[in-house]
């Protein structure tokens, strides 16, 4: 029997989920959740749509997978951040200097992948963001409140709106000098805001 006309098999499936998440990770950063289609994707992957859906289900499961990414290699690290040995006012203005580096991002991807998530069009991703963004101001509030209960509430409104501030005119364009210069602002605000204290 001849073999000429046989087709060869398929390659193997070369594809990674893994990478597959960081990529769209990128993607989602540079232009926001909204702004990226599950066509965005499987182009930027290389896959085809049935190959998307059986990997991950929907475009805002793989939203969830980004976090869940994200968490682990690009948010903030508050508990390296947040110490007891240092008072909280300094401690909150190294805080939003960090903010302010990780958010002016060179590369294209501007903001906060998470604050920009909270405004999303889906409601799924939405969620998904907005739960980041509750576990990240419950640390911030509980830090605060092991010391100055009292001001906990307010201090904690007060850093989480700077934040999101600092990731929308990051967005917008706002340098890394000036968004340094608007938390260093809202750091001299803190201080007087919460009551002195020496270090532990």
């Amino acid at each position: 029997m001849s073999t000429k006309n046989i087709k060869p098999r398929g390659r193997p499936r070369r594809f990674d989920p893994q990478e597959a998440v960081a990529t769209a990770q990128a993607l989602f950063h540079e232009r926001g959740y909204d702004a990226v289609s599950v066509s965005d994707v499987t182009k930027a992957l290389g896959i085809n749509p049935p190959s998307f859906y059986a990997a991950f289900d929907s475009k805002s499961a793989l939203f969830s997978r980004v976090l869940d990414r994200w968490s682990e290699n690009g948010a903030i690290p508050l508990s390296d951040i947040l110490r007891d040995d240092r008072p909280v006012a300094d401690a909150l203005a190294h805080l939003l200097e960090e903010a302010a580096r990780r958010y002016a991002d060179a590369s294209g991807r501007a903001g906060c992948l998470v604050i920009e998530g909270t405004r999303s069009n889906d409601p799924e991703a939405r969620e998904a963001a907005c739960a980041f963004n509750r576990a990240a101001e419950k640390t911030i509030l509980d830090y605060v409140a092991a010391r100055h209960p009292q001001d906990a509430e307010r201090v904690t409104n007060f850093v989480s709106t700077v934040m999101c501030g600092l990731s929308a005119k990051a967005r917008s364009g706002h340098t890394l000098d000036q968004l340094l210069e608007t938390a260093r602002i809202a750091s001299s605000a803190l201080a007087s805001a919460i009551p002195s204290e020496a270090h532990p």
